[in-house]
This record gives structure tokens, sequence and C-alpha cells, in this order.
């Protein structure tokens, strides 16, 4: 497979990443012109290391649409504005999506603007009869986005305390060295200690962080974790994660200067039954 070549963020990547929340308290105002028209702009210069095709697409409640109800399950308070997601089901579409959409996540944040993932949490119906969705598309994820309120509601503050929003994996759990049976210390990381750290502190559905990662020679291959029973959709929405994480690691690496090129490896040591191999990255 042939990888697409993608420029680094205009933003400081470290930065957006440590300052992102899930926000799912808004002002219940939509983006003004400028904002909205910089951030759209700015979408639509992004591509992702997979080369697929991905649609973007900006619903407001504040352009005919006040009288349809824009279902979040009552777990998004304020919002007005949303992006919803659409693309084609191909190989490493999740993983697309994932990366990409996450770029524009980060550039949002250094914009001061809000934004939360949902995956799972929302009203797919009331999304569609709103949108130009082909009968082929996935539809996997949207993302409100505007000004965070000063106060979080009391939905917002369950939800963050329930999905432990603001732990993440400790490096010993996500970090091995050659194979599964030896972990990765931060020595052994040497330059990519900052790109493995902004990895870990990726955002991901329920806070599963279903990834894992082996770095072995010159290579950082990426596993994704989940059992092959759960279900078709249960699977991409986990791939979906792995792409956001893909997204802080290469994009991380590329701002502090660093090589990681993308490659399908084939891998010799022993892989734990729930671990699913996706992608390298080659550095050096």
């Amino acid at each position: 497979m042939e990888f697409t070549e993608v420029e680094k963020l205009p933003i400081n990547v470290t930065d957006a990443i440590k300052n992102r929340t899930s926000t799912r308290s808004f002002e219940e105002r939509s983006l003004t012109e400028e904002d909205k028209n910089k951030l759209l702009n700015f979408s639509n210069t992004l591509t992702n290391p997979f080369g697929v095709d991905i649609k973007l697409h900006f619903v407001s409640k504040n352009t005919g649409m006040e009288n349809i109800k824009l279902g979040t399950y009552g777990t998004i308070k304020g919002a007005r504005d949303f992006i919803a997601v659409t693309v084609k089901d191909e190989p490493f579409a999740m993983e697309a999506v994932g990366y990409q959409f996450e770029n524009l996540v980060l550039y949002a944040t250094e914009m001061g603007l809000g934004t939360v993932w949902l995956a799972a949490t929302f009203n797919r119906k009331d999304f569609k009869n709103v949108m130009d969705i082909s009968s082929d598309d996935l539809f996997p994820c949207i993302c409100p986005v505007g000004y965070p309120s000063g106060k979080r509601s009391i939905i917002e503050r369950v939800t963050r305390a329930s999905l432990g929003s603001k732990n993440r994996k400790s490096w010993d759990k996500i970090f091995f060295l050659n194979d599964f049976n030896h972990l990765l210390s931060e020595e052994d990381a040497g330059e990519y200690r900052i790109p493995l750290e902004m990895l870990r502190l990726a955002p991901s559905s329920t806070n599963a962080q279903p990834w894992a990662v082996v770095k072995e020679g010159n290579y950082y291959h990426f596993f994704n974790n989940y059992k092959d029973r759960v279900s078709d959709d249960v699977k991409k929405i986990k791939h979906l994660d792995l792409g956001i994480a893909l997204s802080h690691f290469h994009q991380t690496a590329m701002s502090i200067g660093l090589k990681s090129n993308p490659e399908i490896c084939d891998i010799k040591f022993s892989v734990p039954k729930d671990m699913h191999y996706i992608i390298s990255y080659k550095i050096g």
C-alpha cells in the first residue's frame, strides 16, 4: 500500500493536545462568520496518510434547521453548530476519519473553540434528515463546535466522572519494546518520548484507549485492542480511535522535526489474541 504525504499542522501541536478537553456545555450562540469560515477553510486543506476521501458536513441550528431536533440524547447543552463526518467503507476508512478530523479538532482548540467527539451518543436519523448522505456512506461521528460555557452542566459533570475523562492509561500499559513481553522505557523511546506521550493523551470512545505500541528497531508498530466477537460497529469505532492516536503521534513528531513514515510491516513476534496489527511508522 502507498501512503499519502500529509502536511504538518500550522499550530503548536503539543499545546493543542494538552489544552483540548471534551466540551459538552456550550454558550447558546453560533460561531461567528469569521470563526466559521476560518475553520471550514482550514478543513478543506486537510488530508490523511491513507488517501481516503472524507467529507465534512457543517450543520447549524441557525440556518433553516432550527425546527429539526439534532438529537444528542441530552449529553450536549447549548451547541448550535455541528460538523458531521461521512466516508465510504474502504480499507483504513476509520483510521483516516480519526486522523484527519482530529487534526481539525486540534486546530479548533488552537482557535479557542470547544469540541467533543460523538460516535454513539447522537441520533443519526435526525442528522441524516438535514445532510446529503448516500446510502453507502458510513456516518461514524459528529462533533459539536462552539464557545465553551463557563459552567458545566450536571449531565456533563456526571458524564466526565463516569468516563474518567481526566484519566489515561499509564505508560507501561501501552508501550512495549521488541514484543509484548518487554516494556518500553521513556529512555528507550529517546526523542520519540514526546510523540508517544501525546498519543497517550489522545481521546477515545468511553476513554477506552484501545491501542498498544511496540518499538522494534527503527519502527513503531501500532495495534488495536478489541475482542473479535464485538460488533462491526464497535470495531469501526476502535479503528477510528486509533486514527486519533496516530494523528497525535505523527503530527507531534513532525512538529518537533522528527521523521516518521507509515508502512505496513510483517510482524514476526508473538501478538496477544485481542491485539490487531494496523500500521507501523518508520523513524530516523
